[in-house]
């Protein structure tokens, strides 16, 4: 996890901790999470990165996380029939076998376009190697250019490059897409979790509007 600098808000603290947990260490850290990526608030609560917070703090993250990193949903304990508060992240996951709700994607036509945002720095080796899913479960797309008031999440406002990618073409040859709650597309990838850059449709240098496919 994030090391927490001094100057960092207890609400961006907590935001981060959460993340942390809910996409990566919840099973290292021994909260228990169900196949659908939730876990229990109360639980949650008892870690010792959270443990000053209260469920209206936490509560209150969810509601205004601009990037709506996370889904709240209330139901009742089959084992106590009281009414339970369960968490998850809506994606970013690296623990495995996972069933996160996500609509899979069947025909391009359902989204228009489907971009990744990426850096100069990682150029090189994107354009030689396709793009790669590292340790997440899956890569994560925008439907939306960098900077867009529309865009809530999968793409850095920041990025330099914005690869366009043919989903149609990808579709064919077997590849799997989804979008999640937060409207993030997301694609495990090839066998080995890469996106071969034989489906970019184009590389737009955003400081220069120019097209890198091309050079």
């Amino acid at each position: 996890m994030a090391k927490r600098g001094p100057n960092i808000s207890k609400e961006v603290q907590l935001s981060k901790a959460m993340t942390f947990l809910l996409r990566h260490g919840a099973e290292k850290e021994g909260i228990q999470m169900n196949v659908d990526g939730f876990v229990n608030l109360d639980e949650l609560l008892q870690h010792k990165s959270l443990k000053t917070a209260t469920k209206d703090e936490i509560l209150k993250i969810v509601e205004n996380c601009p990037k709506k990193r996370f889904f709240v949903k209330t139901e009742i304990d089959p084992n106590n029939q009281k009414e339970q508060i369960l968490i998850r992240a809506n994606q970013g996951h690296s623990i495995k076998d996972l069933n996160v709700d996500m609509e899979e994607i069947i025909n391009s036509n359902e989204i228009k376009i489907v971009i990744h945002g990426t850096y100069h720095r990682f150029w090189d080796q994107i354009k030689n190697q396709g793009l790669s899913r590292m340790s997440r479960q899956h890569i994560h797309f925008s439907t939306d250019m960098p900077g867009s008031k529309d865009v809530i999440s999968g793409m850095r406002s920041n990025c330099q490059i914005a690869i366009y990618v043919d989903v149609e073409k990808a579709l064919h040859d077997g590849l799997k897409f989804y979008k999640s709650a937060n409207n993030v597309i997301l694609c495990p990838g090839d066998a080995s979790g890469y996106l071969s850059s034989k489906y970019f449709l184009k590389a737009i240098d955003l400081q220069k509007n120019t097209d890198l496919l091309e050079n």
